[in-house]
């Protein structure tokens, strides 16, 4: 028949580097064109070359010397859920104590070099100490600020692994603002509040929950305001991540009256 015909002529041509086959029907009769065969292959090639993304999700909530938080753990798990809607390979910690999300940040900074896109995404308590900011693990007993270099994780540990895997697009999210607990035994002024702002790397965007020095809310519902709106806005389409954060931060000044101002770098 006409298909054993045409592996014959497909066969001699293949030192042309071209092949005839069936484009179109008219009145359901076959019509035949040819093609390059190596575009063919390069096209079908850039189609496989998908970008890699991997995301490292941390949600702390369940403090031991710290209380309870409502909904830190919601918000990594809704999270984690859009982002592998989107495609994302997701690691996750639920609850990590120091060891746990030391180990797990560095496991992600060696996946990192497989993969395109990469984010971090945090939420639980923050603070930052001397201009620097750090993500507050489940077990730390913060008796001063000196306590915080040895039983905390500074933020640039994931910045640096970011940096040194040279991927073109870098986010980190941190819903990490929430009022300090072991502010009142500390004694600091209210200036040193929140989280403090971060010199993004190349290729690197870093949102905030809230300005900086000031406390974000963690929300009346399941979520936290900041990552419920976030949810919400993730999968808008034809927009770019600027303008994704934009809708953020006006939907949660709005719902917070002004109270809580999401922050980019």
């Amino acid at each position: 028949g006409i298909n054993q015909l045409l592996e014959i002529y497909n066969k001699y041509l293949v030192p042309s580097g071209i092949e005839i086959y069936e484009k179109s029907k008219i009145a359901g009769k076959a019509i035949y064109g040819y093609r390059d065969i190596e575009a063919i292959a390069t096209e079908s090639k850039a189609v496989e070359k998908t970008e890699r993304k991997l995301a490292l999700v941390i949600g702390c909530n369940e403090y031991e010397h710290a209380g309870h938080l409502a909904n830190p753990l919601n918000d990594a798990n809704d999270i984690k859920e859009k982002l592998a809607q989107l495609g994302f390979d997701v690691m996750q910690v639920e609850n990590g104590t120091l060891k746990q999300m030391k180990i797990e940040i560095d496991n992600f900074g060696t996946e990192l070099e497989k993969y395109d896109i990469e984010l971090f995404y945090f939420a639980g308590h923050g603070v930052q100490v001397n201009g620097l900011n750090y993500l507050i693990p489940i077990d730390a007993n913060l008796k001063n600020e000196r306590t915080v270099e040895y039983d905390c994780i500074r933020v640039d540990r994931v910045l640096s692994h970011m940096e040194a895997s040279k991927n073109k697009v870098n986010l980190v999210v941190l819903d990490a603002c929430r009022n300090n607990p072991f502010e009142r035994s500390w004694g600091r002024d209210l200036s040193q509040r929140g989280l403090a702002v971060m010199e993004a790397p190349k290729g690197s965007l870093i949102a905030y929950s809230t300005s900086p020095g000031k406390t974000a809310s963690d929300g009346e519902g399941k979520n936290g305001l900041y990552t419920g709106v976030l949810v919400s806005e993730i999968n808008s389409v034809n927009i770019s991540i600027t303008q994704l954060f934009q809708k953020v931060r006006k939907s949660v000044m709005e719902k917070s009256k002004d109270e809580q101002m999401p922050w980019e770098s």
